[in-house]
Order: C-alpha cells, then structure tokens, then sequence
C-alpha cells in the first residue's frame, strides 16, 4: 500500500519506534523520525536511513523541544505524529516517577502544542496496558472498557496522555478545528523484523522473551522464575504477546482509519495468554539449548493473568494478530539476536 503522506515518529530510534519507520518507508511514506537517544540505537537509525532514502530524516530532539520539533513539522509537511518516545521500565518509574512523569507526560504538552502550531490533524499515541493496573478477573481478557486504574508512574504517566489528547481534542473542537487521535494499548510486545533488518537492543534487557533468548546464548547463567503459586494452569503469570510487526501493522491501519475528529481507543494483542513456563519451554525448544531455570518468590504488583480482547478493533477494523504462534515469535527474536548478540553493534 503505497502512503503519500509525511509521518512524524517520536522514538523511532527504539525497538518499536524502528519497526514503525520501517514499515511506513515500506509504505511509501515520508517520514521524519526525532529520538533524544537516550535510549534510542543509531544502529537502527543507520539501516533505516538506508532504506529509506530521501524519504527519511532524522533529528536527535526531545520530544519536549517544542520550537524544534514545532519547526521540523512544519519543514516536512507532517500530516500524522505516530508517538512512541517514552521511557517504559515499571521498576524504574517506582524508583524514579518524576522522571517518568517529566519525559513521558510533560514531554507530551510541548509536542501537542508544536502539533498545534503546525496544524497536525491526526495523531497515533503508543499508549500500555499498563493503564488497566490489576484488573479482576471478570476483566480477563481486557476489554476497552475496563477500568483504568495504574498501579505504578509508568501506567499513570501513559493515562495523563490520554486524557490530555481527550481535552485537547474538545479544546480543538470547540474552535471549530480538526484534530483526531488514537490510543492503543498493548501488551508484551516480542519479536523482530523478519527480514532481519532491524531487531531489539535494550541495556538492561527486562523483557522476559529476550532474558530467556540471552540464557539460550549463554550471556546469562540462567533465568528466573517470580512466582510458581499463582493462580493459572501451571503457577506462572500468564501474559499476551504480540508479534512487533502485528503491532505496528494495527498502527497503520489505525492511521488510515482516523477521519476527522475521530477518537479511537484500541487494545492490541493476540487475545490468549502464554505462561512463563510456556515462554521458557518454547525459548528452549526453538533454540534446542538447555539452561538452568530457577525459582523465587512473587513480585509484588505482578497480577496472575493479563491478556487483551482485541474484539473491538477486529469489528471496527478488521485488524487482528497474524503472528500468533508461539515458537515463530520466538524465533524470529531468537534469529536476531543470534545474529547480532550483542545488538546493532554486533
């Protein structure tokens, strides 16, 4: 599907953020990509400058610069923001919530008010699961209209955006100005580009997929397991996993789907939990490496089973996961970082 639009990507210099880069230049879109690179890898900047070309600028701005950012939209003729810049480490927002408070909500005002100034109409905003908190068991699977109640800076720092863009966009409204958005909120994100461009490269690495692959290649003495008494089929937490590329396919679709002061709200994921058990055994048997695998005590605020309906965006859009075997979204991370073990430097 050729996109004959100019798109700007806050983060596009991490894991997810990549992914939707490449994916729009694959598109035929412009796209302008601005990360801080605080966390962002310029190895992954590199390859998607080669794809795209003279269709891809990148500029090393926080988010929060809005005469910058103000200025870049203007110069590339934005039509669309697709915002994915935000720090994401739960533990670390506990210990540090001002600073997630800082980058990922404040950081939001100066970028909307540098959409405003350029008159940007539609807006993709990289919301979490992680707003829903614990839900109760009669929420499982998490539909849209579960209550949204964080239970850590990472998850309120997420939800203050999205009733930002809500009042944002009553404000735009109300001066008779268009202004449409989407939130969508996922679940664990996993996997890697499969044609082995583009992967994920996180120091440290907290992702269980990842943890188990760095066991598989023997940059860890083993893994883990938080919990084994948990009220799921084998004692382990259960969460959804959506495929990297799924996830950034229901992105674009979105996109295409906003018109004029459209307010969207989506889970995305595959609708079916995998346990951590399930995730370790799968690690291992795609790998065919054996590891040590231990046990400790619960975590606290780590709820039994977390897993989305993605009912409502598969009626309103069609979109559903494509990637939902186990062992093909663990392989296509286990062939990257096999490859690249120690990320994009090698």
């Amino acid at each position: 599907m050729s996109l004959d639009v100019s798109v700007m990507v806050t983060g596009g210099a991490g894991y997810i953020g990549s992914h939707a880069v490449q994916r729009l230049l694959r598109d035929g879109a412009r796209v302008v990509c601005v990360d801080n690179m605080s966390r962002g890898c310029m190895g992954a900047i590199d390859r998607l400058a080669e794809l795209g070309k003279d269709r891809f600028a990148f500029a090393e701005h926080d988010i929060g610069d809005r005469v910058s950012v103000a200025r870049l939209l203007a110069d590339h003729r934005v039509g669309v923001i697709m915002h994915f810049a935000a720090l994401a480490m739960v533990g670390e927002s506990v210990d540090e919530p001002l600073t997630y408070y800082r980058n990922n909500t404040a950081g939001v005002v100066e970028l909307l008010e540098a959409a405003d100034e350029a008159r940007v109409e539609r807006f993709v905003f990289s919301s979490t699961c992680a707003t829903y908190g614990e839900p109760s068991d009669e929420h499982v699977p998490i539909p849209e209209h579960c209550p949204q109640a964080p239970i850590n800076p990472y998850g309120a720092s997420k939800l203050h955006v999205e009733r930002m863009l809500s009042d944002f966009a009553d404000a735009k409204a109300k001066r008779g100005e268009a202004f449409s958005y989407a939130a969508l909120r996922y679940f664990n994100v996993a996997g890697a580009d499969r044609t082995g461009v583009l992967g994920e490269d996180h120091d440290p690495e907290t992702h269980l997929i990842p943890v188990v692959i760095q066991a598989a290649l023997g940059k860890r003495d083993g893994v883990k397991i938080f919990g084994t008494d948990y009220p799921t089929p084998d004692g382990t937490c259960v969460r959804d996993y959506v495929h990297v590329e799924d996830l950034i396919d229901a992105h674009v679709e979105v996109m295409h789907a906003l018109r004029a002061n459209d307010r969207r709200f989506y889970n995305l994921g595959i609708g079916k939990g995998y346990s951590v058990r399930e995730i370790i055994d799968a690690v291992q048997r795609v790998t065919g490496v054996d590891f040590a695998v231990g046990e400790g005590e619960r975590r606290p605020g780590d709820p039994p089973r977390l897993f989305a309906d993605p009912t409502k965006i598969q009626q309103e859009l069609n979109w559903r996961a494509s990637i939902t075997d186990l062992d093909e979204i663990i392989g296509s991370a286990w062939n990257w970082f096999r490859a690249h073990p120690n990320g994009y430097e090698g």
